[in-house]
């Protein structure tokens, strides 16, 4: 018998922001495609401030809909998430806006106080399996769990389709890779994080890579026996472990559960039994 723990990520913009207005007081910003960053902004400034929100173009109209909502300004640019962000930061600098990226230090810092729970709630685990999109996650795991002085063997896990971070750490050296088409959108990237890569490199144990149909599976398992929403990246973890079932049977593993942020109508067509098909 192989058991799991799963355990919900946190959001580390807010301690991101915090310190950077401590820096800097200017107030305003521009990120790329996050749903929840408008209310971590609102928080983290005392609501002053007006930010603006970049997604690629056909980004889901649901995430739209709740980023408009919070006031913020969006803008579509672009096929997939780099394209998106490399605009966010070219507008950045020529108006003199604070980038909010998607890996940093400070967000690491954030990140990792999911991981320090984890490490002291879920008693010795001999693993845990994290989705790596950018890579605040793994980053903030392997960072704490050597702090601790533990064992345990974090394990990466991305997409068949989206293989950049497995290509980089494959080579131990970031690896750009020209498509990122998963449906699991938060791991859905194609140019690696240099300073995520050197960690990740030095701390992570393997990598495993999930088709579109075992992160869909995955999400339904989740809903079956657990009644939680997994979005695509959430889910991946929990495919990697059926992998590997054989192989972690005895182990105490734990899965980091990252989000539930997925549109009603992909949402619906993963519990009907399909997988959500992206450009090949």
């Amino acid at each position: 018998m192989w058991a799991a723990r799963m355990i919900t990520a946190g959001n580390s913009r807010r301690r991101f922001l915090r310190k950077l207005l401590r820096r800097n007081p200017r107030k305003n910003f521009s990120n790329t495609s996050a749903t929840a960053v408008r209310v971590d902004i609102r928080d983290a400034t005392g609501g002053t401030v007006i930010d603006t929100i970049y997604v690629p173009a056909g980004n889901s109209p649901d995430q739209n809909s709740a980023i408009a909502g919070f006031g913020a300004k969006l803008v579509e640019f672009g096929r997939d998430f780099d394209e998106a962000k490399h605009e966010a930061f070219r507008v950045s600098a020529a108006e003199g806006l604070h980038f909010v990226p998607s890996f940093h230090r400070d967000l690491v810092a954030g990140v990792a106080s999911y991981a320090l729970e984890l490490f002291r709630g879920g008693g010795e685990l001999d693993a845990v399996y994290v989705g790596v999109g950018m890579g605040s996650g793994i980053c903030g795991l392997i960072t704490v769990r050597d702090l601790l002085g533990l064992k345990t063997e974090i394990i990466g896990v991305g997409p068949v389709k989206a293989p950049a971070t497995a290509l980089s750490f494959a080579a131990g050296r970031p690896v750009m890779f020209p498509s990122a088409n998963t449906f699991a959108d938060g791991l859905a990237t194609r140019e690696p994080n240099a300073q995520a890569i050197a960690t990740i490199c030095r701390g992570v144990a393997r990598w495993v890579q999930v088709s579109e149909d075992e992160i869909a599976e995955a999400m339904r398992i989740y809903f079956d026996d657990t009644h939680q929403i997994a979005e695509g990246a959430a889910g991946a973890p929990l495919a990697a472990l059926l992998q590997d079932g054989q192989r972690m049977k005895n182990k105490n593993v734990a899965l980091v559960l990252s989000g539930g942020n997925i549109e009603r109508a992909r949402y619906l067509q993963v519990l009907k039994g399909e997988t959500p098909r992206t450009g090949d």
